[in-house]
């Protein structure tokens, strides 16, 4: 116990414990080839953020909050600026325009849905699933 808890009496944290998704990090073009593969046999969740968008800041954490953690796929963050390649294949090889944030659910080898912003955090993962 320091000084200072006991003068003042030490505060309980009332912070609530933050779940932590199991998020596969997506970094390569193999990777992501791999997850097209994967997709013929679990839907495959990917996840683009910008580091530098407050909207995408904002919606990974509404995100994160609203998933069920018994969700049937595999999550793939994959962050715009750290693997700018990555995120262009994602967009030509899955046929779909490039937003940020952006939620694609691949299913049988293909984008099954897609959506960006706001919308994301308004979805229910399970119904795409």
């Amino acid at each position: 116990m320091g000084i200072f808890d006991s003068v003042f009496g030490k505060k309980e944290k009332s912070v609530e414990e933050k779940k932590q998704l199991p998020w596969i990090h997506l970094e390569s073009l193999e990777q992501l080839d791999e997850i097209v593969k994967k997709s013929n046999g679990r839907p495959q969740v990917i996840y683009k953020h910008s580091m530098t968008c407050g909207i995408s800041s904002m919606t990974l954490r509404m995100f994160n909050d609203s998933y069920e953690m018994d969700a049937q796929c595999d999550l793939y963050f994959l962050t715009i600026q750290s693997h700018r390649e990555v995120s262009d294949a994602v967009s030509s090889k899955l046929d779909v325009r490039h937003e940020s944030p952006q939620l694609l659910i691949l299913k049988n080898g293909k984008v099954s849905f897609h959506t960006s912003h706001g919308a994301i955090a308004e979805i229910n993962l399970k119904d795409y699933l």
